[in-house]
C-alpha cells in the first residue's frame, strides 16, 4: 500500500515522501535532515529522488542524501542541477520498481524555464507551479507559458490528487475571494481550510476539481475572474493570457 508523507521543512514547505513500509522516494527534498529524521524512524530504505526544479528549497538536501544512499536522481532536462542521474522531459516515463509507481512526466514551464511535474497513479507532483488556491510566481518563463502550463494541468481527471510544495492555501484563498468574490463554492472551501489550518493539518493535496471551481489561476474564462481583470486593465475584452497576467501581476504585490 502506497502512502505520501507531508514532511515539512523551513517555512513552508513540503518534502513529499512516497512509501510502501520498506522503500521511499522522496519528492524535492530541499532540506535532508527530516527526510533522514524520517526514514530511519520509520525504517525506510530511500529508492528515489525526484525534482521539480532548480530552486534551493528544493534540491538542497541532495548532497547529503546521496553521501548517504546511492539512487537515481530524476529531474528536469531543461535545467541545470548538479547530481541529476535520470533528465527528463514531456512524455518520459520512469518507473521506480521498489514501489512498483510508475510516472509520466509533464514539461510545466513559467516559474522556472524547466521545471517538470510527475503524474502518476492518479497523482501529481507539480513543484512550485499549481498550489492549492493559487499557482507559483513567473520568475523564467513568460505569462502565456505559465498559463499554458496550468491550462494542461486543469485538464487532467478531476479527481487527481495535487502534491504542490508549499503551505500557502491560506493566503492564496484570500487573494481568491478578492478576485471572485461572489464564488460561493471558494467560500465554502475557505472555511473548510481555515478549520484544517486551526487543527494543524496539511490542507494539502488538493483535487484538479476543487481547483477548477476555486483557483482564480485557472479561472481566466469565469466572468467574475474576467470582470476582476477589465478594471484592472482598464481594457473591455482582455484574452485569456491577459486575464490571467492582470490576477497574476496583481497577486505580486497583493
Amino acid at each position: 500500500m502506497i502512502q505520501v508523507v507531508p514532511i515539512p521543512a523551513f517555512k513552508d514547505n513540503y518534502l513529499w515522501l512516497i512509501h510502501n513500509g520498506t522503500h521511499a522516494a522522496v519528492v524535492d527534498p530541499g532540506d535532508a535532515a527530516p527526510v533522514l529524521d524520517y526514514l530511519t524512524q520509520h525504517r525506510l530504505q530511500l529508492a528515489a529522488i525526484l525534482v521539480t526544479h532548480h530552486h534551493p528549497d528544493h534540491i538542497g538536501g541532495l548532497a547529503l542524501l546521496l553521501s548517504k544512499f546511492n539512487v537515481p536522481v530524476y529531474g528536469p532536462a531543461g535545467e541545470n542541477i548538479a547530481r541529476l542521474t535520470h533528465k527528463l522531459k514531456e512524455g518520459d516515463t520512469i518507473t521506480l520498481p521498489e514501489l512498483g509507481n510508475t510516472f509520466t512526466v509533464l514539461d510545466i514551464p513559467g516559474h522556472t524555464a524547466g521545471h517538470i511535474a510527475y503524474l502518476g497513479d492518479g497523482r501529481l507532483f507539480c513543484g512550485d507551479t499549481l498550489f492549492a488556491g493559487g499557482c507559483g510566481r513567473v520568475f523564467e518563463g513568460t505569462m502565456p507559458q505559465m498559463r499554458a502550463s496550468l491550462n494542461k494541468i486543469k485538464n487532467l481527471p478531476g479527481d487527481t490528487l495535487v502534491y504542490c510544495a508549499h503551505e500557502y492555501t491560506l493566503s492564496n484563498l484570500k487573494f481568491a475571494r478578492a478576485v471572485e468574490p461572489a464564488n460561493v463554492k471558494l467560500a465554502a472551501r475557505e472555511e473548510i481550510d481555515k478549520a484544517t489550518r486551526a487543527a494543524n493539518r496539511p490542507t494539502v493535496p488538493s483535487q484538479i476539481a476543487i481547483e477548477r471551481d476555486t483557483n482564480p489561476f485557472l479561472r481566466w474564462d469565469a466572468p467574475e475572474v474576467i470582470n476582476t481583470a477589465k478594471q484592472r486593465l482598464g481594457k473591455p475584452d482582455p484574452n485569456p493570457d491577459e486575464v490571467f497576467t492582470a490576477i497574476r501581476e496583481w497577486k505580486n504585490s497583493f
